[in-house]
């Protein structure tokens, strides 16, 4: 006879049954499968753009020392080329992350239609391109913010003195307007 009871509950684990709510896709960072969320999208577009920037820039400065114009030219052809790529596949996996085709990235290329990728969100949980994107972590947040508090700050910069200056001008323009009407004093 043996010492298991019928009514205890089974020993055996079960490796195959996932979370649904847990499950994330990885990043992929040069493909056009997958999906991406807006503030994952809006880091790796203004990252990109400052890589490229820098390096075009670093190009330019090597090439005037060396005298090779040509030179930089073509590579900072070959760096466009390479975010407009980048661009793209990202946008594609932003569009499977709404849930629609790949296709509509290029509704971007008309004016103000690129902020429905910013702001429209995506879809939650599973959808026909797969699970969603895994959550942003800190880095992904400083990323993201660098470029719209940058923007900020420049037109905060630019404002400012321009306001001080229109405040200055309208208060002398209100002097120079006014008639000077006699005192008191000088009226008896």
């Amino acid at each position: 006879m043996s010492d298991a009871t019928p009514f205890a509950p089974p020993r055996s684990q079960v490796a195959d049954v996932v979370d649904p709510l847990h499950e994330y896709q990885p990043v992929r960072v040069w493909s056009a499968t997958g999906r991406i969320g807006r503030l994952r999208y809006m880091a790796s577009l203004f990252s990109s753009y400052f890589l490229m920037t820098l390096l075009s820039g670093l190009l330019s400065g090597l090439a005037a020392m060396i005298d090779v114009m040509e030179l930089a030219s073509l590579g900072m052809g070959l760096l466009f080329i390479a975010f407009f790529v980048f661009m793209i596949l990202k946008g594609i996996q932003r569009a499977h992350d709404m849930g629609w085709s790949g296709w509509t990235v290029l509704l971007t290329f008309i004016p103000f239609v690129p902020f429905v990728w910013f702001f429209f969100p995506g879809t939650r949980g599973r959808n026909d391109h797969g699970a969603p994107p895994p959550p942003n972590t800190v880095g992904v947040w400083i990323l993201a913010m660098i470029f719209p508090v940058l923007m900020l700050g420049i037109i905060t910069a630019v404002a400012i003195p321009a306001y001080s200056a229109y405040v200055q001008r309208a208060k002398a323009q209100q002097e120079q307007v006014r008639p000077q009407s006699p005192s008191p004093s000088e009226t008896r």
